[in-house]
């Protein structure tokens, strides 16, 4: 009887895993069956960035003309603000020129030709220290510039290693122009040292080069983001056989607090040939900051710039914040990049593709929307004050084609 039991219950078990095995077969054939069919697969990329697109729509080219017993030129960043229809563009003129500023600009478009018609530039507004004193010549570089929800102005400076003089991420008040506050930096950042005894921080004419805000505000936190325009001095590879890191800094800001929570390693194309001088990570753009894309949050639009033997170069790319390690315990990331990834990229528009002479475009913001719904996005050329380039305004329509 007890054998009974035992063989009946090992027919049960069999008849069990036979259906079992044979499910798991079965399964096995219709997944590959789907698969021959040819479904559509989703790459990881595909998951992981927005499907953008960036058009090129016009061009336009500002006189040389002063505004405030200033020269209009420089114009390394663009800020836009919404509710009040104007632009804001920093000059990154070093005190040389005429003090630190940034001007206030209008900027109008033919709805109808989706092309720029009129800049024109209304008034300038003097940058100050913490105690309302101009910054003494040479002292400051400053080259971002970003609107915040809280209605003040972000500024970056890249600092003037060369003479050890220290980078720097300022609040200012829009309509005074003086210096609120400094955001937290960490000491690696830097210069150790002048000149060549350096050998920690920014590199020269390197540092905070890229500046945005995103979030929300208005006593609400809201993100910073500032990036540097290639790697800093201790990341460096002696012998530049990859393209460098830049590093971005991550703070959330609210009300009178500030704090400095990540860092990412940014990867800079390669340069377009070895006859490049200089290539570079100019200009961020937090893709929330947009109307259309307000929900998006940790997307990015990345401008870098070229120039060598052929001209100025700029390639427009999406970034992802996802899946980019933290280094912020990293002081020096040369030699340490094993299992860490840099913020993932995805190329929008190569801009020296276009039928255009690209001056040394520098700063980027987004516009008013445009009346088919899609964003406008305007980009802004550094002239360095030279009689032979030009101040030039891109203009260019951002859409999510699904």
């Amino acid at each position: 009887m007890r054998l009974n039991r035992i063989r009946i219950l090992t027919e049960i078990l069999g008849r069990h895993l036979r259906k079992m095995i044979l499910g798991g077969l079965l399964s096995i054939s219709i997944v590959g069956l789907l698969v021959g069919c040819g479904l559509p697969q989703v790459s990881a990329e595909t998951r992981l960035f927005l499907d953008l697109t960036v058009d090129y729509l016009d061009e336009y080219q500002l006189e040389t003309i002063e505004v405030g017993g200033t020269p209009v030129g420089g114009l390394s960043a663009l800020a836009y603000d919404r509710q009040q229809g104007k632009f804001y563009a920093l000059s990154d003129d070093r005190g040389f020129e005429s003090p630190a500023r940034f001007y206030t600009l209008s900027i109008e478009l033919d709805p109808d030709r989706v092309q720029i018609d009129r800049v024109t530039v209304e008034n300038v507004t003097l940058l100050t220290d913490e105690a309302g004193q101009p910054f003494a010549p040479g002292s400051i570089d400053p080259e971002g510039l970003a609107l915040s929800p809280d209605g003040t102005l972000f500024v970056s400076s890249e600092g003037v290693a060369s003479e050890g003089i220290a980078p720097f991420i300022g609040e200012f008040d829009r309509a005074t122009g003086q210096l609120i506050r400094r955001l937290p930096l960490p000491d690696y950042f830097r210069p150790d040292a002048a000149a060549e005894a350096q050998t920690l921080g920014v590199r020269d004419n390197l540092g905070f080069e890229a500046l945005t805000v995103g979030g929300t505000g208005s006593g609400e936190p809201y993100r910073v983001f500032a990036a540097t325009e290639s790697s800093l001095l201790q990341d460096t590879d002696p012998d530049h056989r990859e393209s460098p890191d830049s590093r971005l800094l991550h703070y959330i800001v609210v009300g009178d607090r500030s704090q400095l929570i990540a860092e990412h390693l940014y990867q800079l194309d390669p340069p377009p040939s070895v006859l490049t001088v200089s290539n570079g990570l100019v200009e961020l753009l937090s893709l929330d900051r947009a109307s259309p894309f307000a929900s998006r949050g940790g997307y990015f639009l990345s401008l870098e710039r070229t120039f060598g033997a052929s001209g100025f170069g700029a390639k427009l790319f999406q970034v992802s914040i996802a899946r980019a390690t933290d280094v912020s315990t990293l002081t020096r990331a040369s030699g340490q990049l094993d299992g860490i990834e840099s913020l993932p990229k995805q190329l929008l528009l190569d801009l020296s593709e276009l039928e255009l002479s690209l001056d040394n475009l520098e700063g980027m913001t987004f516009g008013p929307q445009l009346q088919d719904g899609t964003q406008s996005l305007i980009l802004v050329s550094d002239n360095n004050f030279r009689d032979e380039q030009i101040t030039q305004f891109l203009l260019c329509r951002l859409y999510e084609s699904r």
